[in-house]
């Protein structure tokens, strides 16, 4: 009889770790809390390692004939560029590949045989009880089924981690600044497939078109705030607190996000944990390490993640112990270097003085 497992979590990490256990003879149930896969946001890179593990699973050729081609370039106040460059034409990330995520999230589904593994939308975990031979998972439509083992794959703030770890301000590692991002319709793009980034000190604010959406994004530098993740009306109070007297079309893009009922905002982060594993649950994505935007590798970790848990399962013959220890042991090290690479990228998209834009102004002119 197969194993039965348990992924929390329909994106990127879920998906991929869902076609590789499907493939090494697991029955597969994804649960995920929206109403179908979990879609939005920016176009997103799969790089290093991650490339590699799309060319094992047969999509690599998909990925690349959906790459999003595009240029960035840095502006003033008076929207003036100071600079236009192209990240993925840069040395250090010739050959990755940019990619819209929703585009990413559909060839990973399509990728998975059709009815090999179940999907439950709209539903959630509400709680977890561990016992010697099974997890028992209450669902929140009060359901109640049992599992093998049990991953989340539910990002950042993590249901499962939360229910088999403990809280997560015990994982989080916060990075002084805060984020929001929006659809923003009605604000025109510079140029066609190309974002504009501007810059105060302490501020970033940028516009990318894609695909027939304009994405506004804000970073700002600050304390750590009290806020609750969930409060949309408390993140649009912050935001115009902090961006009221800025210039450029941050004006037009604090109006949107201030009347959006779709606004994404948290705390820049990254999750630190000794072990992703206890007992017969598992982490991996976000949900494990969130290694933040700054690095650009969020994805590609997800990916290369996702993989490597389900090889080890695969190779230890049922043993799960010993299969949770072999992906800590050899994964944790090069996910804690990508983590590091934080601060790199903090003071390259969001320096905290005048000199400090100046200083990456010069990095993007390279």
């Amino acid at each position: 009889m197969k194993k039965q497992v348990l992924i929390s979590g329909a994106s990127i990490a879920g998906l991929t770790l869902a076609y590789w256990l499907n493939k090494y003879g697991y029955q597969v149930t994804i649960i995920e809390i929206t109403k179908g896969l979990r879609r939005g946001g920016s176009p997103i890179d799969v790089r290093a390692e991650a490339l590699d593990i799309a060319a094992e699973m047969g999509i690599l050729e998909k990925i690349k004939a959906k790459e999003f081609l595009h240029t960035d370039e840095i502006v003033n106040a008076k929207n003036e560029t100071i600079v236009a460059f192209s990240i993925n034409a840069q040395t250090e990330y010739l050959g990755d590949i940019e990619i819209h995520r929703d585009d990413l999230v559909d060839i990973l589904y399509e990728n998975i045989p059709t009815n090999e593994v179940e999907f439950l939308f709209e539903n959630g975990i509400e709680k977890l009880l561990q016992h010697e031979d099974k997890v028992e998972i209450m669902f929140k439509n009060r359901e109640r089924r049992n599992f093998d083992l049990v991953f989340g794959a539910d990002g950042t703030h993590s249901i499962v981690r939360k229910l088999a770890f403990g809280d997560e301000e015990n994982y989080s590692r916060f990075f002084g600044e805060y984020f929001a991002i929006v659809e923003a319709p009605d604000i025109k793009p510079n140029k066609p497939n190309s974002g504009a980034i501007y810059n105060e000190p302490g501020k970033m604010a940028a516009l990318y078109p894609f695909k027939n959406a304009v994405n506004a994004f804000v970073v700002f530098r600050s304390p750590k705030l009290d806020y609750d993740y969930k409060n949309h009306e408390q993140h649009k109070r912050i935001l115009k607190k902090n961006f009221k007297n800025s210039s450029w079309k941050i004006p037009e893009i604090l109006d949107a996000m201030l009347h959006s009922d779709n606004l994404y905002f948290d705390e820049v982060c990254q999750i630190h944990m000794p072990t992703w594993s206890k007992g017969r649950v598992a982490l991996v994505g976000d949900a494990a390490h969130a290694p933040s935007f700054h690095t650009g590798m969020g994805t590609s970790l997800a990916m290369q993640g996702a993989a490597i848990l389900a090889k080890v399962l695969f190779s230890s013959n049922g043993d799960y112990n010993a299969a949770f220890a072999k992906y800590d042991e050899s994964y944790k090290p090069y996910v804690e270097s990508v983590q590091a690479k934080i601060h790199r990228g903090i003071n390259l998209l969001v320096p905290e003085t005048e000199e400090g834009i100046q200083k990456a102004y010069r990095r993007f002119k390279k």
